[in-house]
């Protein structure tokens, strides 16, 4: 029997928790292991964006009742962005990849300069040193040129840059759609099949 693919995501406070509530159902729903960690602006953005009841603790019982017992399939687990001990900070962890989603301009930085000021960053650090997939998705506009370097700076240690722009030539009728496309892509760049929006056909 295969192995299920373990997945680290991270929330950070960007705006767009619907990109990161998407892209998390949409993993568990492959039968994906994830390991969560909220910033906490990135919990606080949660309920700030998707209500009262969008908190950590109540995760399941959000994507069941928003996306359907699909994500059942897969399995997670949430770890404190303080604990610098947890199994993601090493890079002896068989964590296959790892995308941060939204990821504010504050942790873009981070990451970019190889801080690990916090599990997050730490995270993300384990995935370049170890040559493993890092996707940052940015949700930032305008953009400073500080933020341009520090995407620059990322993405020349190898980190992948795919900001939070969804496309419309799938016409979407939804914010969930546009909240499928960009999860679609993520799923996508982790290397995973997706159905969330068609391919452009030409």
């Amino acid at each position: 029997m295969t192995k299920p693919r373990s997945i680290a995501v991270a929330v950070t406070g960007a705006s767009g928790a619907i990109y990161a509530l998407r892209t998390i159902a949409a993993l568990l729903e492959t039968g994906t292991q994830l390991e969560i960690v909220y910033s906490d602006y990135g919990r606080r953005l949660l309920m700030d964006e998707l209500g009262r009841d969008a908190k950590p603790d109540k995760l399941i019982d959000l994507l069941v009742a928003r996306y359907g017992d699909g994500v059942r399939r897969g399995t997670f687990v949430q770890h404190n962005n303080n604990d610098h001990g947890a199994p993601i900070a090493s890079g002896s962890h068989p964590c296959d990849a790892m995308v941060i989603v939204p990821c504010s301009m504050k942790t873009l930085a981070g990451v970019a300069h190889g801080l690990s000021r916090s599990l997050i960053e730490r995270a993300a650090d384990v995935m370049l040193k170890e040559k493993r997939r890092l996707v940052l998705v940015p949700r930032e506009t305008p953009m400073s040129l500080p933020e341009l370097r520090n995407m620059v700076a990322a993405a020349e240690a190898g980190a992948m840059i795919l900001p939070a722009m969804p496309a419309f030539y799938q016409q979407p009728k939804t914010i969930d759609d546009l909240a499928d496309f960009i999860a679609g892509k993520i799923l996508n760049a982790l290397g995973f099949e997706q159905t969330l929006f068609p391919p452009w056909k030409g």
